[in-house]
């Protein structure tokens, strides 16, 4: 049974410009750059209009990690990522090299007061007999870190470009 994934993450700055910054590749570049983790990087960026797909290769350090998950994968955690938006809805895929995981779910941005919000919901699964559940939670505290370090280094590269 799959983890539940929801998080909010609120930037000062109208959904306008996080869309803007979502349809500048260097926004990309810098992101990875800034919060992707040890060796990570930008596989692919494409941009057409409001359409944005990234492809980027995230990892989660082995000693950050709980031992319910280096016991079933040692080493690093090496996560491809896919983020996909249109306009102001977004969906992202995710899954962990050597381990039978998989994130997904779906983004949405909108005005809220004089900055907007981005809506995330999702799901986390692990196929680990026992121990996936242990491991989805793991994951998901992870991944609420990584996404909060995204939101604040959205909104400060909006306020520096």
């Amino acid at each position: 049974m799959a983890t539940p994934l929801a998080y909010t993450a609120r930037y000062s700055h109208s959904a306008a410009a996080v869309r803007a910054a979502i349809a500048d590749e260097q926004y990309w570049k810098d992101r990875i750059a800034e919060v992707g983790g040890p060796n990570a990087r930008l596989d692919r960026i494409t941009i057409d209009g409001d359409r944005v797909h990234a492809e980027l290769v995230q990892a989660i350090a082995a000693e950050l990690l709980p031992a319910a998950i280096t016991a079933v994968r040692p080493g690093d955690l090496i996560i491809p990522r896919v983020e996909e938006w249109t306009g102001d809805t977004g969906t992202f895929t995710a899954k962990v090299e050597g381990a039978p995981a998989e994130v997904r779910g779906s983004i949405a941005l909108a005005a809220d007061g004089s900055g907007s919000v981005a809506t995330i919901t999702g799901s986390i699964e692990v196929k680990v007999p026992l121990f996936g559940g242990k491991i989805e939670a793991a994951i998901a505290e992870r991944l609420v870190e990584l996404l909060g370090n995204e939101a604040e280094f959205t909104n400060t590269w909006i306020a520096q470009h």
